[in-house]
């Protein structure tokens, strides 16, 4: 009862920090205490459009999901403490890296919003990474600003400013034109020595443009870069309305520099540090490790990426992670239904995920592929879920929900098989979060055979990137002097965090290696139908 009454006075005096993080499929609020312990939350689901081949959220959906998910936060406040949401320490706001927004000069969006999700820019990613000589994913948004131009796209022209999901909501709610260092270098590659955009690299690509008489240069729309720390605006009175139009939260809360979901589930893991790394398994699937030194060559599957402080991370970034999986659940929740039983999704999960482990470790010679889009790191441009079997599989409900475990992280193990094996990086463990994790004890087992590596769950890993984002916005305004993110994290937020470790288990690496090169093997079957448009 006191710790409620203390939380109610905090959230009273303003004193709470608030992190809203925009996932693929759920919008997130967060509100945590002076002890950056999450106390309230909300959230609203919401769903990417695929529309004239372009994967898309409508702006109109934005804004309803940013309202709908602040008033559930709201509401759990009142429930929980009995108070009115009024007034913040501080905010930050997260969103999915990458895509493409692009405004004119009158802040009109030009064209449909392009996600992450799209593998339309594979000719400008190529021409962009032998010019850079860095590797230039197709989901960046400098690729994709390109692809615009090489297609001849009449709105180029026009284009003044160009950002990601998260930068244009933290413009809407302050006004200001910034990304934090870990979004940023989702959109245009970062120098780690001076902490901005590559200068070499901007005067490239302005050369590459100039004979199309484009009245602008890439400096002047992007957006500026800010670290993890720095001030990076406040919440304007038209901003406090867009995000509650109930008009009951005050404008002026200082928010922290916008991140992408890298970035915030690097501070949600601790993971910061060099030879630290995580895992983040949800719609898509990424993993990160920061790096004691820069890699001997690019690779086409491994992207260079930061830390919200602007340290050298390789990611492994690949579309498709649980959607498959959810499906499948979804498929077991409905023939529940259909027998009259009442059984909840999460219950559903739970019995599914734990059959799962007493399947064999190579899952009995079965086979699937979760590509509901398509993949770069395997090389598809559309993607097709898929389930083979032979009549020699060992077909059974505990092998099938193994093998869509497995090929959940299969394109994941093939990017972070050149990092763990090629270029011999060095994790001293990795930190799992996300939905994928949500059962306990499942996902990380299957991750920690993947990676060959100890897998780290923590009890608030459920939180996810939208308690990493409060507790960035926690570290602008209650940082000590000339604290780094590195120290806040481990001697303030993680210092006392309970967490349960799990080492690989021998059969089941050897399994999941049996199993790889089946995967391997198998996606002609992929490609097969793809090509046949099935």
């Amino acid at each position: 009862m006191r710790k409620r009454e203390e939380i109610r006075r905090a959230i009273e005096e303003g004193q709470a920090v608030l992190g809203i993080e925009f996932g693929s499929t759920r919008i997130k609020a967060v509100l945590i205490d002076e002890d950056s312990s999450p106390v309230a939350s909300g959230s609203y689901d919401w769903e990417n459009r695929y529309v004239d081949h372009i994967w898309t959220y409508d702006m109109e959906d934005i804004q309803k999901g940013l309202q709908g998910c602040y008033r559930a936060l709201k509401r759990d406040v009142a429930e929980k403490y009995g108070v009115r949401l009024t007034r913040l320490a501080a905010m930050g706001v997260s969103a999915m890296m990458h895509g493409y927004l692009a405004f004119d000069g009158d802040d009109r969006l030009l064209v449909p919003f392009r996600t992450w999700r799209n593998t339309i820019t594979g000719e400008a990613s190529e021409k962009l990474s032998a010019l850079f000589s860095y590797h230039i994913p197709q989901r960046w948004s400098i690729a994709h600003l390109y692809q615009a131009i090489l297609n001849g796209e009449e709105h180029v022209k026009d284009v003044r400013f160009i950002t990601t999901l998260a930068g244009y909501i933290h413009w809407v709610l302050t006004g200001e034109k910034v990304l934090g260092s870990g979004d940023a270098s989702g959109m245009f590659p970062i120098d780690t020595v001076t902490k901005d955009y590559n200068a070499r690299m901007l005067d490239q690509f302005d050369d590459l443009v100039a004979e199309k008489g484009l009245p602008w240069k890439i400096r002047d729309i992007l957006p500026k870069v800010l670290l993890a720390g720095e001030d990076a605006g406040k919440l304007t009175k038209a901003g406090a309305l867009f995000l509650d139009p109930e008009g009951e939260l005050e404008a002026g809360v200082p928010l922290c520099p916008p991140e992408g979901d890298a970035g915030t589930g690097m501070a949600a893991t601790n993971s910061v540090a060099v030879r630290t790394g995580n895992v983040s398994a949800g719609t898509s699937v990424f993993a990160m490790a920061v790096l004691e030194k820069e890699l001997s060559r690019p690779y086409e599957e491994i992207d260079l990426v930061t830390t919200p402080s602007g340290d050298l991370v390789a990611m492994v970034h690949c579309n498709n992670c649980t959607s498959d999986l959810n499906a499948w659940a979804g498929l077991f929740k409905e023939f529940a239904d259909c027998m009259g039983m009442d059984a909840d999704m999460d219950r559903i999960f739970s019995v599914l995920y734990n059959k799962a482990l007493e399947g064999d470790a190579d899952c009995g010679g079965l086979l699937a592929y979760n590509y509901f889009s398509g993949e770069h790191i395997t090389g598809f441009e559309e993607g097709r879920p898929l389930f083979v079997r032979s009549p020699e599989s060992r077909f059974d409900l505990a092998n099938f929900m193994r093998v869509h475990l497995y090929t959940s992280l299969g394109a994941l193990k093939t990017g972070m098989d050149i990092l763990l094996k090629k270029e011999d990086v060095k994790l001293d463990k990795m930190m799992g979060h996300g939905g994928l994790f949500k059962t306990k004890g499942v996902g990380q087992r299957i991750l920690a055979a993947a990676i060959d590596t100890p897998v780290w769950v923590m009890e608030t890993a459920g939180e996810g990137g939208a308690w990493g984002i409060a507790l960035l916005a926690d570290y602008m305004v209650r940082r000590e002097s000339g604290e780094t993110l590195t120290a806040y994290l481990a001697d303030k937020v993680f210092r006392d965090a309970v967490g349960t470790g799990m080492d690989p288990v021998p059969e089941d690496v050897e399994g999941y290696e049996k199993f790889m090169e089946k995967y391997r093997e198998g996606l002609v079957i992929e490609r097969a139908a793809v090509d046949a448009g099935i």
